[in-house]
């Protein structure tokens, strides 16, 4: 497997693909570490999280070079997501014995109560946009519940995908375990992986189309699943919004990590009273982005990941133009090397194109003038995908019941750009898949939820 630089798209390294039985070996070893992993106490494997806390806060510098080199993420926003990477840690290490105690139930019996018990070996298919981040929020929670891991990561991060390996490593070698481990494996051959017996359940952060092949596989031998998938945000902006605000996370939440997030503002619904001013303020920020080499620090986007991110939003975008789409900004590729496409905002969108209907995974903001409140949430529901999100109104309590009742999505933001966060719970419906990660609801995604009946 090789590792291309998106800036320059030359070879930064070639990784040596393991074959099955490279990785049936680390998998009967992992089954013998969960039974004296899932023995400790939970004070032990607090004290675990609490070390791999610390040594990310002490090397977060070159983790991030690491995520800049191998996808392109813009340097300071690199470093943001190893902290955010330490405030998980010690968000669950602080709260991971209060979710995992038994709870008491009142019925018929003396004592009820319900315990969470660990499953076994749980695989984790991670993502590469959020290299550090989407593999911490599902590998830390689902050790602290004693399960351990098997991680394949995206092959373009597998110098990530070692990194963050070395991380367990360290902080576990005290106690002579190793819970989790990272393959460096083909994705087309996961297949033989998940149909182990000794893999208990599958988290995948990917594509709706992976997603839908895993949780077939799973589904045929039983197995768990979380899928976290594919998203085409919506944010309303009503008619008395404060168009500052609006404006402002609107950029924010389309260009942060280059549009490579789920969960990115990807479609703004105006109503038409506002239209016009969102646009023109919309416009003069998009314009005044730099667009650059993500090592220096004052580069606020980067380049796509790789070739063919790179050629599926420029071909997105193309076909939206030719079906009837306005190019009202921006469009093009920048510079002669390296993946970088510049911000795009798209107008007068058709229902059947790309824009409307597709998840664009780059710097591309689809704008849609709205006659009506009514309007802009049946456009915010017309979609395949429910991952986020944004309701903008100075009525608080309106939008608010508008994001409670309203709106088919697992997370609605008022007022603010969508975000994951440790103390909320993560995921989506429809398209964008099941299950929750993150806060109390993430760590009792793979456990064995035990009722316990004493008469």
């Amino acid at each position: 497997m090789q590792s291309i630089n998106p800036c320059n798209e030359q070879l930064i390294k070639e990784y040596s693909t393991e074959d099955f039985a490279s990785v049936k070996a680390k998998l009967d070893e992992l089954q013998i570490t969960f039974f004296k992993w899932r023995n400790l106490t939970i004070e032990q494997r607090i004290s675990i999280i609490y070390s791999v806390a610390n040594i990310l806060e002490e090397n977060k510098a070159e983790y991030a070079y690491i995520m800049t080199l191998e996808m392109g993420k813009v340097k300071n926003q690199a470093i943001k997501e190893i902290e955010k990477c330490v405030a998980l840690c010690k968000y669950y290490a602080e709260n991971a014995k209060v979710f995992l105690a038994a709870k008491q139930i009142k019925t018929s019996a003396p004592n009820s109560y319900v315990a969470f018990e660990p499953l076994g070996v749980i695989c984790g298919i991670m993502p590469w946009n959020f290299p550090f981040w989407q593999v911490l929020r599902f590998a830390v929670p689902t050790l602290l519940a004693g399960n351990v891991v098997l991680l394949k990561h995206a092959s373009l991060v597998s110098g990530c995908a070692l990194a963050i390996e070395s991380i367990f490593n360290t902080a576990t070698e005290s106690l002579n375990l190793d819970p989790y481990k990272a393959i460096i494996y083909p994705s087309d051959k996961m297949e033989k992986i998940i149909s182990d017996p000794i893999i208990q359940a599958i988290s995948l952060t990917g594509s709706v189309e992976a997603g839908k092949k895993v949780a077939a596989l799973a589904g045929k031998h039983l197995k768990k699943t979380v899928m976290e998938l594919g998203g085409s945000d919506p944010y309303i902006i009503l008619a008395d919004a404060d168009l500052d605000v609006a404006v402002k996370a609107c950029v924010t939440g389309r260009l942060v990590n280059t549009g490579q997030s789920c969960v990115a503002a990807k479609r703004f619904i105006i109503v038409e009273d506002l239209y016009d001013k969102f646009l023109a303020m919309l416009t003069e920020q998009f314009k005044a982005i730099k667009i650059g080499d993500p090592n220096l620090n004052d580069t606020e986007i980067g380049p796509l990941a790789n070739k063919q991110i790179f050629d599926t939003v420029k071909e997105q975008v193309e076909q939206s133009i030719e079906m009837g789409a306005t190019c009202h900004y921006g469009g093009k590729r920048v510079g002669k090397e390296g993946y970088f496409f510049q911000p795009t905002i798209l107008t007068n969108i058709p229902e059947n194109s790309p824009a409307y209907s597709q998840e664009i995974f780059g710097p591309v903001a689809c704008v849609f003038k709205v006659e009506s409140e009514k309007a802009a949430i049946f456009l915010a529901n017309d979609s395949e995908f429910g991952l986020g999100a944004a309701v903008f109104s100075k009525d608080v309590a309106r939008a608010t019941e508008i994001a409670q009742t309203q709106i088919n999505a697992g997370m609605v933001f008022v007022n603010g750009n969508v975000v994951s966060d440790p103390y909320l719970p993560f995921g989506g419906v429809k398209q964008s898949g099941y299950g929750r990660e993150l806060s109390e609801f993430g760590i009792h995604e793979f456990v064995n939820i035990k009722t316990i009946f004493i008469n």
